[in-house]
């Protein structure tokens, strides 16, 4: 049963100077003489980010000879004939009388690459800007420095997200997983043993995992959400159930919520009161998942009716049946299991020593059929409806053997 969702930490916003803001770029001058030598760099702007926009010239005292754009990752690069240049870094629109920055004895050689980057965060720089902009400019650059740590906290959180998305999915194919290590002659006995083992391990690691996040940034709500995961596969039922409802609080609390996590959260705390009895409060769940997250209601229903037949409450497995029927009736595995939850009031006709299903058994296990004529049950649900003597519908095509 997957309940595995794709939601990452957005990163922080990196504040860059107004005044530097990009623009389409300038085509260069064409380079006319030969031979040539080849330059290139990277423009950085006061507050240490990539300087987007502009242009890079190269002036050997009477006039520009070649001049580069720069492109959105603060790189340029061209050519120009030998020399020794004066290097002009304008932003974008600045007309050729200014400059915002610029350097002397840059050569060029022919059969080189001069490497020559425009750092204008350097001190000498900075001293040179007026007082209001420095303020601004060390206002910006704390920002930055909170960000870029931010940041990188929020790599290893989405890092740790997609370790523990894949620790999950893992878990859920632990049997074939288990089926495939200890081959064919494994005994039912070891099959489960070694299943329990792998999700054990697998659940352990995302739990390992979402508990260090949850410390390192306790206000997001999906971190919170698949520690709940972790914790519901490891049958920590009362940690679980407080880790969903802290996601619920969480994502109700901000500015935009998100269904998925509405929806996974609750849906946890469905199957938790699902396998403790709490049949009320389970559909209660269940029900604000799908009014989450409506487009995964056949979804959600399904795995309830599933959890239902695990603990083996008939009467609350052919509700959530019909439920998800209601929301997706081209599924096949809700009549199956409404079927299944059915068939256990059937009785036997002490006359014909027929097998005598309930309302709606029948019907589902046909629907059942019909819908996937050959899937995993095919074969017992036919069984039992030939046993009750009922015609199975023509639409049915018997699995070859």
């Amino acid at each position: 049963m997957k309940r595995t969702i794709s939601l990452w930490i957005g990163l922080l916003a990196i504040a860059v100077l107004p005044a530097l803001a990009q623009t389409p770029a300038q085509t260069p001058a064409p380079a006319n003489v030969a031979p040539t030598g080849k330059i290139h760099g990277h423009v950085i702007n006061p507050t240490g980010a990539p300087q987007s926009g502009g242009t890079i010239s190269l002036n050997n005292g009477t006039k520009e000879v070649a001049s580069f754009p720069v492109d959105a990752n603060g790189d340029y690069t061209g050519s120009a004939p030998p020399g020794t240049y004066t290097l002009i870094y304008r932003t974008p629109g600045m007309g050729p009388d200014k400059d915002a920055d610029k350097f002397e004895n840059i050569k060029i050689v022919v059969g080189q690459d001069t490497v020559a980057d425009d750092d204008m965060s350097r001190k000498e720089y900075v001293d040179t800007l007026p007082e209001d902009v420095r303020k601004n400019l060390a206002d910006l650059k704390t920002h930055n420095a909170e960000a870029l740590k931010a940041n990188a906290v929020i790599k290893t959180l989405n890092a740790d997200l997609k370790a523990a998305m894949a620790d999950i999915h893992e878990a859920d194919t632990a049997r074939a997983t288990a089926a495939q290590q200890l081959g064919a002659s494994a005994s039912k006995t070891d099959l489960a043993a070694k299943e329990a083992e792998i999700k054990n391990a697998k659940y352990t690691d995302v739990v390992t995992l979402m508990d260090k996040d949850t410390q390192a940034r306790p206000t997001e709500s999906v971190l919170w959400a698949y520690l709940g995961q972790g914790q519901l596969g490891l049958k920590k039922y009362d940690d679980a159930e407080v880790s969903f409802k802290k996601a619920i609080d969480l994502d109700t609390a901000s500015k935009k919520p998100r269904p998925e996590i509405q929806g996974l959260a609750n849906s946890g705390l469905g199957e938790i009161y699902a396998r403790n009895g709490k049949v009320p409060e389970a559909a209660a769940a269940y029900d604000a998942a799908v009014k989450a997250d409506p487009t995964k209601a056949g979804f959600y229903y399904k795995n309830e009716a599933v959890i239902y037949s695990q603990v083996g409450n008939a009467d609350a497995q052919a509700a959530a049946a019909d439920k998800a029927i209601a929301a997706n009736p081209n599924d096949p595995l809700p009549y199956y299991l409404k079927g299944q939850a059915l068939i256990t009031k059937a009785t036997v006709d002490p006359k014909t020593q027929r097998v005598v299903l309930p309302e709606g058994c029948g019907e589902a296990y046909q629907k059942y059929l019909d819908l996937d004529p050959n899937g995993p049950y095919s074969v017992d649900v036919k069984g039992i409806l030939q046993s009750a003597g009922q015609k199975i519908s023509s639409s049915y095509k018997a699995t070859k053997k």
